[in-house]
């Protein structure tokens, strides 16, 4: 058996790179750019930040106050906060979810590896039917997909058995600085092609006569998403915080690297879509489909450009889903370790042989094999439709009442105040958004999920 102590994030930086990590993921590089080429650009990202502001931030701080105050994995968090009430199972659910994300997630993570050895390797060229042809053939193969999954599943393993801060915090120092190099490099290769400003000013020149109620449900779909709400990793990665970490702080700054991400990811997608005419709204095919056809019209003329290009934005991807990968391992590894009382090694080996387990089943069930099905859809289908449209509106919206109604004011404010150190004169208006601003969005995000509204 482990020793008591825990462990923790041992400096700002690392909380802050670490939990923004935890935050970014193929959501800020994929989702974002074309979800924002569906609903008018600039005007959808002005929406968004409000989005995050009113709701993304409040709930955040939710997560991180039940982490730190119990210091404990999240499913025990809550149980320690509720005191023996009903509401512990909100904790639980949320372990629930990040067990679910973390097989089918492990799928498409494995995907973005096995095109950075393929881009590596120089093999990504071709017509746009090609790139769908190849798309399509790799993630039905019974093997391949497994394989980069496991692959995959490896490094973040490497990492977690490591520890807290020898392992989630040094990764996050290394890789997150990397990431925003990519972007910025990737940036700077996207605006200097021709015609790059109808991209720039798509992005930043607001239409406000396409704004309707369906963008303003998805920008708070997307800020809901982006920022790993109730997946049980904010309340995880909180439990590490010192006593001396600012919550509100922490929880601005993560909130605003997570929304740069996604910008700077537009300012790569968008100049060099919009420079060879692809519109970049094209869904999920974007990064693995639509994204190559665009690489290789924009910058095919001069080959070893568009191999790096190639290459630094499919490394980007990987970096990204990595990052989030390991904090959606870390719920469950916490989880097994603190409740089970094992080893963190053998915990994260369980979790680890889970994940494949779990992600073999999803990546199987792409292809042709109808017994791996459930509800008419395939497992990969299943779990992202379920967890996405059920379980995290389901947690962010308790945690919100739990929080708003039920948690004694104190522990609120001596957690939000460092235990009276720091002001908080937003604390009124933070226990006003949790009681009920942020339950109704969440609510609305709920409803537009299942076709509601």
């Amino acid at each position: 058996m482990e020793k008591a102590d825990r462990g923790n994030f041992g400096t700002k930086l690392g909380i802050i790179l670490a939990t923004a990590g935890g935050a970014v993921g193929l959501g800020n590089v994929w989702r974002f750019p074309f979800v924002t080429g569906q609903n008018g650009g600039a005007a959808f990202i002005l929406i968004y930040i409000a989005c995050v502001l009113l709701l993304g931030i409040p709930v955040m701080l939710c997560e991180m106050i039940i982490g730190r105050h119990a210091h404990a994995n999240t499913a025990r968090a809550y149980t320690v906060l509720s005191k023996g009430k009903p509401w512990k199972w909100i904790g639980f659910l949320g372990v629930l979810t990040s067990a679910l994300i973390l097989g089918y997630y492990g799928v498409v993570s494995g995907w973005t590896l096995q095109y950075v050895f393929t881009s590596l390797a120089g093999h990504i060229h071709g017509t746009p039917e090609a790139f769908q042809q190849h798309f399509q053939s790799f993630i039905t193969h019974p093997i391949q997909p497994i394989l980069w999954l496991i692959l995959l599943m490896g490094m973040a393993h490497l990492i977690i058995i490591r520890g807290v801060e020898e392992g989630i915090e040094k990764a996050s120092k290394i890789m997150m600085p990397l990431l925003f190099v990519l972007l910025i490099v990737l940036m700077c290769c996207s605006l200097m092609l021709p015609n790059a400003s109808k991209g720039v000013e798509f992005l930043f020149k607001p239409d406000f006569s396409k704004v309707t109620g369906k963008t303003v449900l998805e920008a708070l779909g997307q800020a809901f998403f982006s920022l790993s709400i109730a997946m049980g990793c904010l309340c995880t990665y909180a439990s590490y915080f010192t006593k001396e970490t600012r919550l509100t702080m922490s929880a601005l700054q993560i909130a605003g690297l997570d929304t740069l991400v996604a910008i700077l990811s537009g300012l790569v997608i968008f100049p060099a879509a919009l420079s060879v005419g692809i519109q970049p709204d094209s869904g999920p095919s974007l990064i693995f489909i639509t994204l190559p056809n665009v690489f290789e019209s924009a910058f095919g003329s001069i080959p070893v450009v568009e191999y790096l290009v190639s290459f630094s934005f499919y490394l980007l991807l990987t970096i990204a889903a990595l990052t989030s990968f390991i904090s959606i391992h870390e719920v469950s590894t916490s989880f097994l370790k603190e409740e089970l009382h094992v080893h963190r090694k053998n915990a994260a080996r369980m979790v680890s042989c889970y994940g494949i387990l779990m992600g073999a089943l999803c990546s199987l069930s792409m292809g042709d094999r109808s017994w791996l099905r459930l509800f008419g859809m395939n497992l990969f289908d299943f779990f992202d439709w379920f967890t996405a449209n059920c379980c995290l509106p389901t947690g962010a919206f308790f945690t919100c009442l739990f929080i708003g109604w039920y948690v004694d004011r104190k522990i609120i404010r001596d957690e939000m105040s460092n235990w009276g150190t720091v002001k908080t004169p937003h604390l009124k208006a933070f226990s006003f958004m949790v009681r009920y601003v942020c339950p109704l969005l969440i609510f609305f995000i709920f409803l537009h999920q299942f076709g509601i509204i």
